[in-house]
């Protein structure tokens, strides 16, 4: 078991522009990740349920034709198969997000 302080948690680069660290159990993934300003996804899917909840900063996502600008304490629920991408604007967003853990 693993428990996270979120303010303090120590991140690494997962891709240019996006830090993160990852909890994974035997279904689970559990990530943290700290996406710098003007960042973008432009859209992609998976074959599992994804959901998140934003910590700091502001975000869009869209999620199929929906598109929602997410702030702190927003949370949000991607169904499995969906086509879903995101954009940062001009800060940094962190966020907890949590999906299957892909085999």
């Amino acid at each position: 078991m693993t428990f996270w302080d979120l303010e303090k948690l120590p991140l690494e680069e997962f891709r240019p522009g996006i830090m993160s660290r990852a909890e994974m159990g035997d279904n689970l993934i559990m990530v943290c990740m700290k996406i710098d300003p003007d960042k973008e996804d432009r859209g992609h899917h998976h074959p599992y349920d994804q959901c998140g909840i934003i910590l700091e900063g502001q975000i869009e996502l869209f999620v199929e034709k929906e598109k929602r600008v997410l702030n702190p304490n927003d949370a949000y629920f991607i169904p499995a198969g969906e086509h879903h991408g995101w954009k940062t604007f001009e800060g940094p967003v962190r966020l907890l997000d949590i999906s299957l853990k892909q085999t």
